[in-house]
């Protein structure tokens, strides 16, 4: 079987070299894009009077043949046609004979290629888009369940201060936040069109590549032929940010994972997400959040890989270039497999408001209260840490704690202190006094729940 390109050749690859260098077992994910992609280059050509009429209505009704058993998986393909391109060229051939094989005029695979996957991650990433804002929603939904809900907040996994879970919650809305604006931002790179820049150097065919690009829902092209065919940084960019947001992801699942152990206990996962022991019936393990903090470092090595293939390639397309989609092709279904699931973690996720409540009652988290209750009577700050570290210190030698104290020992340590002290101290006044702009007092804590929710209803969700 004769290769389309095959014509200066005198030998053709044995099988295995032909399996080795084809791509078609994985950039068949591309199979919608390149039909798509060939549906607006052929009309295009109609327009520009570069084929007839005539073919162009044969050309389109064959590759919207193509495109309908593609979406019903009744494609086959073949590794001896390298990829997808060409393997949808010979079936469109198959399927309407020799005039087929005018499709590709005015254009190259490496311009068609680059076009397939700014397509194909132009769709994705407002799927991503659309989950990181499904995922914000079910946490300021659950942050507006748990304004009020006492949670140690840690510095050093020590406890530090106590603050409002919700406000712990928020603080990865504004993580997953970012993390929409720069997906949303790379869009303006991944929403032009290389097609018709041909190989390498445009083509010598009257085309009209704007007109293509409209065709095909892009907001403009690429304006020199060789950065279009041999631009990946678009791809280099959606797997940066997909490195930040599983990043993200896998802090939190980190802090879930601590939360659910026997020695927090501060939250439960619903068994839907969560799996049992072969050998111990007692264990209830959170294996989805372990998987997304495991799948993180993979996202981060198609990051590195595709860095590596490209710190080494001149311009402009070389064959390096094939290892640019599997990664893009994984990283895609990761980061939609683990968004869908981590929303799904922390919309059924029962949270312990008791235990988190007298965790932050049996510690020292409100030692700073104090300090800054010093402060306010005139002491300064640097003289009523030490007054309060000294307490502490006495707290720790009775094994007790600050709240246990009694009036007279805080009269010893300094005569600033009042009989409102016990009142200052108490957790809730602790957390609801820091009403400074995005702190975690209540009402700022409102504040926010009330801006998020007005965010994700402009959008629409």
């Amino acid at each position: 079987m004769n290769k389309l390109w095959g014509g200066r050749f005198t030998k053709r690859p044995e099988q295995w070299i032909d399996e080795f260098g084809a791509s078609i077992e994985f950039d068949q994910q591309l199979v919608e894009e390149d039909i798509e992609g060939s549906l607006a280059h052929v009309k295009m050509l109609q327009k520009c009077q570069i084929l007839s009429e005539e073919d162009v209505l044969k050309i389109s009704n064959g590759l919207h043949v193509l495109l309908e058993k593609a979406k019903k998986k009744e494609l086959s393909f073949s590794a001896q046609y390298e990829d997808i391109h060409l393997n949808i060229e010979k079936l469109l051939i198959d399927e309407i004979g020799p005039v087929g094989g005018k499709l590709h005029t005015g254009r190259s695979r490496n311009d068609q290629v680059a076009t397939d996957m700014h397509l194909y991650l132009k769709k994705h990433v407002n799927v991503i888009i659309s989950l990181l804002h499904e995922l914000t929603h079910v946490l300021v939904t659950k942050a507006e369940q748990h304004v009020e809900t006492i949670f140690p907040g840690y510095t050093h996994l020590q406890r530090a201060q106590p603050v409002s879970f919700a406000h712990h919650l928020l603080a990865y809305v504004s993580m997953f936040k970012r993390d929409a604006q720069r997906y949303e931002e790379s869009l303006k790179r991944i929403d032009l069109s290389p097609l018709g820049a041909g190989a390498l150097a445009g083509t010598t065919f009257p085309i009209d590549r704007e007109y293509s690009a409209s065709l095909l829902g892009f907001s403009g092209i690429y304006d020199n032929s060789m950065d279009a065919v041999s631009d990946r940084d678009f791809i280099i960019e959606f797997l940066s940010n997909s490195s930040m947001l599983m990043m993200h992801l896998s802090r939190f699942c980190e802090e879930l994972i601590l939360w659910s152990s026997q020695e927090f206990q501060f939250i439960e996962m619903d068994d839907t997400y969560a799996t049992g022991s072969s050998i111990m019936p007692q264990k209830k393990n959170p294996d989805m959040a372990e998987l997304i903090r495991g799948k993180t470092g993979r996202v981060y090595g198609h990051l590195f890989s595709l860095l590596t293939v490209l710190k080494g390639t001149p311009l402009t397309y070389n064959k390096d270039l094939q290892e640019d989609k599997e990664g893009m092709f994984d990283t895609v279904t990761t980061i939609e497999g683990c968004l869908t699931i981590f929303a799904g973690m922390i919309e059924t996720l029962k949270v312990k408001t008791d235990v988190m409540e007298k965790a932050t009652q049996q510690d020292f988290s409100n030692a700073t209260e104090l300090a800054d209750y010093l402060a306010t009577k005139g002491m300064p700050f640097r003289e009523a840490h030490e007054v309060v570290g000294k307490l502490v210190l006495t707290c720790i030698q009775k094994g007790i704690y600050l709240m246990d104290l009694s009036f007279d020992q805080y009269k010893e340590a300094s005569h600033l202190f009042e009989e409102d002290i016990y009142e200052v101290l108490h957790p809730k006044t602790v957390v609801n006094r820091r009403n400074s702009a995005g702190g975690t007092g209540f009402e700022q804590v409102k504040h926010v729940i009330k801006k998020e929710k007005e965010r994700l209803s402009e959008i629409g969700r």
